[in-house]
């Protein structure tokens, strides 16, 4: 009884695959990967005996767009297709009188016949068709639990520094090789496989490629604010570092990246702004813009101190000689700006009875001194800073440094 069992099972079951099959996928959801295709049975159909793991010769699979379908036949990949329209499967291994030579045909599916009988009637075999979302997976939500090393460089003014920056946002990716993604993936899913068993996964690894990706950003030497401007530099920065993990490993793609501001702890971004204005002032016009500044809010203050106009203009003179005159800073930056700049040697000392000395020390035969650019004193002038004053009307103290004079 066996084996007719098994002879009648082999017979009815090859004629049953006969019929060509008709294979489709309904709109893939956002949050699906991976589906199985389904044959197309409808009411008036007389396939309804046919095997669910078999794929007739000559049978055809629809493709959409944002698609890409591939046949498995006994758990190895054997056809791919991700061009929308009509796929005509016409290598199967099961035969069917409707496809190619009549004769030949009919000749295979007897062999075929013969096969299934070994097996006890049943096909021996396993054959499936995937459907793979192509689309852009979008809204993967990220943030970063601690901050991460972020090292600011501008080479005009000699800043390097590392800050801690903590970042949020969202990112989107794809899958770019259907055959990476079944291979290490999915496998042989039964219906379809869902993002949500490898969103945790992706988006730890994610988190993780940030720092590498940033540190190739500091190359570019932008500041961490200007992060969210360079979306496609972070993009191809993260798809290096995410390489081996994703791309060749999966078959996965980062496709864009939205971040949310960027933010820093208050000392970093405060040892930012000093490092900052420390490098304007290495610029003597800067810095003598700075300290006019500095000597006209000194001027106001001093014309409303309480203890009297005189003591403010004193107490305002002996700050402004400790930070010396802004138009000596003025002249040593227009000097600068006329002649190349080099090393400035120092001054040999004026011969008994010729060139004059500095109040910083230097002796000096031109009209500005060449250590500290302060200019030549003409007729009288203070025995403290230097400054020169009309000896015809000598002031009580002293314009530029406030002692008194006399």
């Amino acid at each position: 009884m066996g084996l007719l069992r098994a002879a009648q099972g082999a017979v009815a079951g090859n004629l049953a695959d006969q019929w060509k099959e008709f294979f489709y996928c309904e709109a893939i959801d956002k949050d699906i990967m991976v589906v199985k295709g389904q044959k197309r049975i409808g009411n008036r159909s007389s396939n309804t005996k046919a095997s669910d793991n078999i794929i007739s010769n000559g049978s055809g699979i629809a493709v959409a767009d944002g698609q890409c379908m591939i046949i498995v036949e006994q758990g190895k990949v054997v056809e791919v297709c991700a061009e929308p329209g009509e796929f005509t499967y016409d290598s199967s291994s099961e035969p069917s009188i409707f496809a190619g030579s009549l004769g030949e045909s009919i000749k295979n599916t007897f062999k075929n016949i013969g096969r299934r009988f070994t097996f006890g009637g049943d096909t021996g075999k396993d054959q499936r068709v995937y459907y793979f979302n192509t689309k852009e997976l979008v809204d993967n939500k990220f943030g970063t639990p601690s901050p991460i090393p972020f090292r600011v460089v501008d080479s005009k003014i000699g800043l390097d520094i590392d800050v801690s920056v903590r970042c949020s946002g969202i990112y989107s990716y794809k899958i770019v090789d259907p055959i990476l993604f079944y291979t290490n993936v999915c496998g042989n899913v039964e219906s379809e496989y869902k993002r949500e068993e490898l969103d945790q996964q992706l988006k730890t690894e994610f988190v993780s490629a940030l720092q590498p990706a940033f540190g190739k950003l500091s190359e570019l030497e932008i500041r961490p604010n200007q992060i969210a401007t360079h979306a496609t530099d972070l993009e191809n920065a993260m798809n290096e570092a995410l390489s081996a993990k994703w791309s060749e490993l999966r078959g996965l793609e980062v496709v864009s990246i939205a971040l949310n501001p960027i933010t820093l702890p208050e000392e970093d971004q405060e040892a930012i702004k000093q490092m900052q204005r420390a490098a304007a002032l290495r610029d003597p016009n800067m810095a003598g813009a700075n300290i006019a500044m500095a000597q006209a809010d000194a001027m106001r203050t001093a014309a409303g101190n309480e203890g009297g106009a005189m003591n403010g203009f004193i107490g305002m003179g002996m700050a402004m000689n400790a930070g010396g005159s802004a138009a000596n800073l003025f002249a040593m930056g227009n000097q600068a700006g006329q002649q190349p700049a080099q090393a400035a040697p120092t001054a040999p000392s004026a011969p008994a009875g010729e060139g004059w000395v500095c109040s910083c020390g230097a002796t000096n035969n031109g009209n500005f001194c060449t250590q500290c650019g302060k200019a030549k004193p003409v007729g009288s002038h203070c025995a403290n800073c230097g400054a020169a004053y009309d000896p015809a009307n000598p002031p009580k103290f002293c314009p530029e440094c406030g002692k008194p004079i006399g």
